[in-house]
């Protein structure tokens, strides 16, 4: 997976780059007339910005492109959609086979299953960064690519 992005900082071998973030619905041709095409319309204009330590030397305003392995998007994607609806879904069925709690109970207690899993995530991954670091490479964009 790739992606162009712009170096905002540079501090030692650490590179902050800032991507402007895209969504599905700008190549759709339904685009006007879909209730998620206009919303996304709406949060067009939003950014992510992170830190990449490289070996490699940039200038702030330089346009590099960003390369993570598919497999590790994937992998990651599965895990923070997956695991929590899993644990919802589990919670849900263990609960109810205990007998001993009311449905709402079951209920509520297999939603905070499910944040507390995007909570658990959240901070296993920002563990993880180091490492996800390590799988994120930079290469300089040539400037026929940036037009």
């Amino acid at each position: 997976m790739k992606e162009v992005a712009e170096v905002t900082a540079v501090d030692g071998n650490r590179v902050t780059v800032t991507t402007q973030l895209k969504t599905a619905c700008s190549g759709c041709a339904q685009v006007s007339n879909c209730g998620a095409g206009i919303l996304s319309k709406v949060f067009a204009d939003r950014n992510a910005q992170f830190t990449v330590v490289t070996e490699q030397t940039f200038s702030p305003g330089d346009q590099v492109q960003l390369e993570v392995p598919e497999t590790a998007v994937t992998r990651f994607a599965l895990l923070l959609y997956g695991l929590p609806i899993l644990t919802l879904l589990l919670l849900a069925v263990l609960l109810e086979n205990t007998g001993t709690l009311p449905e709402g109970f079951v209920i509520l207690l297999s939603f905070a299953g499910f944040a507390f899993t995007f909570w658990g995530l959240k901070r296993w991954f920002r563990k993880r960064d180091i490492q996800v670091n390590a799988m994120v490479k930079l290469e300089t964009v040539a400037a026929e690519v940036q037009h």
